[in-house]
């Protein structure tokens, strides 16, 4: 299968194509000040330093262009050997290219001590927050385009597969019990699990409400005949309600209520087994694999690539509606969020570097697989016009200069055998 480049470099092409009439035109001169210098004057004085120049400008004019088209295409079409060096190598550029990324950017060692020194999570929260005009938007403009380009290049059976299989993996190989028992542990050193105990009891006091009826139905039903005789049913059920309320109001209002003693000892008790206890480790990791093995996990899982691929071409294709709204209002939070707090930079920084690089050592070699694949489905001439679009302005230039350089040493040559 072919695959064209994404469109787009109609203005590097047309730069190219000026350049190259420049480089052309500049040679055509150099040909017609041969012909006069050679027609109209002899070997000597001004005529003489003017037939080397051109003379020589000529060769190193042809010579460069020589070296750029082999680059691109057969000079003139002749089977000239080593000549349209990217189409005819297109195949192993993409591997070199992909070993190349593998060894320069994608090892652990690489990624780690680049992302050491890089505040990834300041950097994000001033692109969240920043909305000046101007270059910078017309940057995160072409970032945009780039990235749905990318988007829509990318196999994306392959690669929402490796997502898929990827946050399976790290969801099967995570421990959660330690995890849940530090946070916990955290939360009552704080004093933050206090609300969440308030807002428990509150709701046990209001559950117990709403379902006053059916326990008063429960308890005259199981009641004997003689407790229903005497009214001693609804009495004991009445005080047992009365209870319950009182004791669920006190425990509200009073800090050091007995039961919220109780209730703080039982959440320190479990919050030492979830991280010490095998017996609670096990029985919430047989909860974990129940929970990834649901169906319902699994249609998760499998819809989840096709929904962050759909809003991230979206995001990408209007970048100023992904931006407006609640979005970009929960956006700008989260990014003077993480420009304000030193904390929270180096929780997210160091989140990042553990999960870059956690990601490069299991998925570095299939990540370069991926690129090296793509590139070879391109097709070659595409690939061709697209790099001579990027680059070719630049390598016109090498013409001209070869033709002026050229020039000059001819004149050199020219003045040392004069004076020998």
């Amino acid at each position: 299968m072919n695959m064209a480049w994404p469109a787009g470099g109609d203005a590097g092409a047309d730069r190219a194509r000026r350049m190259r009439m420049v480089a052309g035109g500049l040679l055509l001169a150099m040909a017609a000040t041969f012909v006069l210098a050679r027609n109209l004057g002899d070997d000597t004085g001004a005529w003489g330093y003017l037939l080397a120049f051109s003379e020589a400008a000529m060769v190193g004019g042809l010579a460069d262009w020589f070296a750029v088209t082999a680059l691109f295409r057969r000079p003139l079409g002749l089977p000239i050997p080593h000549t349209a060096i990217i189409p005819e190598n297109k195949d192993r550029i993409a591997d070199t290219l992909a070993d190349f990324l593998r060894s320069n950017f994608l090892t652990p060692p690489v990624v780690a001590r680049r992302l050491r020194a890089l505040n990834l999570a300041g950097s994000v929260g001033a692109f969240l927050t920043d909305r000046r005009i101007g270059g910078e938007a017309r940057l995160r403009e072409g970032a945009a385009r780039l990235a749905a380009d990318v988007l829509h290049a990318l196999d994306e059976e392959r690669l929402g597969g490796m997502l898929k299989g990827a946050i399976r993996s790290q969801a099967e190989r995570l421990r959660p019990a330690p995890l849940l028992g530090q946070m916990l542990s955290a939360a009552i050193a704080d004093g933050r699990h206090m609300p969440l105990l308030e807002s428990g009891l509150r709701w046990a006091g209001e559950t117990l409400e709403k379902n006053e009826p059916l326990i008063r139905e429960l308890a005259a039903r199981r009641a004997n005949r003689i407790l229903q005789l005497t009214g001693l049913d609804n009495r004991i059920v009445n005080a047992v309600l009365d209870g319950v309320y009182r004791l669920l109001a006190e425990a509200i209002v009073q800090p050091d209520h007995p039961l919220r003693q109780r209730v703080e000892t039982g959440l320190a008790r479990l919050a030492v087994d979830l991280q010490h206890d095998p017996a609670m480790q096990a029985r919430v990791e047989r909860m974990k694999a129940e929970l990834l093995a649901n169906p319902a996990v699994g249609r998760w899982l499998d819809g989840l690539w096709e929904r962050l691929r759909a809003n991230l071409l979206r995001a990408a294709e209007d970048p100023e509606a992904a931006m407006s709204g609640w979005l970009g209002e929960s956006l700008q939070e989260l990014g003077g969020a993480l420009q304000g707090d030193p904390r929270l930079q180096q929780l997210v920084n160091r989140f990042a570097r553990r999960a870059l690089v956690g990601i490069v050592s299991r998925y570095g070699a299939q990540i370069v697989q991926l690129v090296s694949e793509t590139v070879k489905r391109w097709d070659a001439r595409t690939v061709t016009g697209r790099i001579e679009s990027a680059v070719g302005r630049d390598l016109q230039f090498i013409r001209i200069n070869g033709t002026l350089v050229g020039g000059l040493v001819g004149v050199a040559i020219h003045a040392v055998d004069g004076w020998l």
